[in-house]
C-alpha cells in the first residue's frame, strides 16, 4: 500500500503535480521555501518521494527546494527538581546537521527534503534550512545565531534572490517568510526572548542560549487587533491574498498557495507599520 492521503479515486502521479505546480505559478529556475501536508495532496503514486521530484521537475536542473529544518525540542520543565532538569538536559543528542531528523511538525517532505541526495543542511537548530538544488550551498548559509529569521540568513538571502514560498496543502500560518518580514520591520516594542539548544562544542554536548523574535506566540501583541483564537499569520497572509499578493490553485488534492517572497515581505511590513508603529 503505498503514496500518501486518505480517500478513494486514482492516485496523482509525479507528472500531474508537476503541472499543477506550473500552473501555479512555479518557474524554471525558483528557489521555492515550501511547507506541506502531504495528507492534502492526496494519494500520489510513489509516495513522498514522487512529490519530491514533481517539484524538482517544476523548479529544473537550474532550480532549488529549500524547507525549515528545525530539531526537535526538548523542552525542560523549569519546575522540576535541579537534579532531575541536569538528568534530561544530558541526555538530549545534540544538534547534528547531518543526523538531527527535522521536527515532526514540519512534516514529512520537510524530513524527506532533508535527506535527499546532495542536499545540505545549515548549522542552526532552530531556524536553520535544509535544501537541495543548484543553489543550496549558497543559501543555507552562513547563518546567524542569533535573531535567525532576520538579516544575513537564508530568509534574507531567498527573498533577495527572488524566491517563492509554497504552501503545498499547508495552512497560511506556516509562512515562515513572515518571520522574515517580523524580524526586519523597523518597528519598536518587538517581542523577544531567550531559549538554549543542545548543540556539540569540540566534542561535548552544550546547551547553548540563543536569542531572537518570539517565533512562536508572535513578536508583536496581535492580541490587541486579531480576535481570539486566530492566527496572526492567517490574517496578514489573506489580506495580502486579498491584495493580490500570491497566487491560490490546486496540487494534487491540495489548496495551495504561491508568494513573490519580496511582495510577501514588503506586503507584512508594510501591515505590520501600519498597526504598530
Amino acid at each position: 500500500m503505498g503514496g500518501y492521503g486518505v480517500g478513494g479515486g486514482s492516485p496523482f502521479t509525479r507528472s500531474q503535480l508537476a503541472s499543477d505546480l506550473r500552473a501555479l505559478g512555479v518557474e524554471r529556475g525558483d528557489m521555492l521555501e515550501i511547507h506541506a501536508s502531504l495528507r492534502a495532496v492526496g494519494r500520489v503514486v510513489g509516495g513522498v518521494d514522487a512529490v519530491v521530484l514533481a517539484l524538482l521537475d517544476a523548479v529544473s536542473a537550474e532550480g532549488t527546494l529549500a524547507v525549515v529544518a528545525s530539531m526537535e525540542d526538548e523542552a525542560i520543565d523549569p519546575s522540576a527538581p535541579l537534579e532531575a532538569q541536569r538528568a534530561r538536559r544530558a541526555e538530549v543528542p545534540p544538534f547534528d546537521p547531518a543526523r538531527s531528523a527535522v521536527r515532526l511538525e514540519h512534516g514529512v517532505l520537510a524530513e524527506r527534503v532533508r535527506t535527499w541526495p546532495g542536499a545540505l543542511r545549515g548549522d542552526h537548530p532552530e531556524a536553520g534550512v535544509a535544501a537541495v538544488g543548484a543553489r543550496a550551498v549558497w543559501l543555507v548559509a552562513p547563518h546567524p545565531a542569533n535573531f535567525a529569521f532576520g538579516a544575513g540568513t537564508p530568509y534574507e538571502r531567498l527573498k533577495d534572490a527572488g524566491g517563492k514560498a509554497l504552501l503545498l496543502g499547508a495552512p497560511l500560518n506556516t509562512i515562515t517568510m513572515l518571520h522574515h518580514a517580523e524580524s526586519i520591520a523597523p518597528l519598536p516594542g518587538k517581542i523577544t526572548l531567550a531559549y538554549e539548544m543542545p548543540i556539540l562544542v569540540d566534542g561535548e554536548l552544550v546547551w547553548r542560549e540563543y536569542r531572537d523574535i518570539d517565533s512562536v506566540n508572535g513578536a508583536f501583541d496581535y492580541a490587541r487587533i486579531v480576535p481570539e483564537g486566530v492566527d496572526a499569520f492567517d490574517v496578514i497572509a489573506g489580506a495580502a491574498l486579498e491584495a493580490g499578493v500570491g497566487r491560490m490553485g490546486m496540487v494534487g488534492g491540495a489548496r495551495s498557495h504561491l508568494f513573490e517572497a519580496q511582495a510577501l515581505v514588503e506586503f507584512a511590513v508594510a501591515w505590520l507599520t501600519e498597526r504598530f508603529a
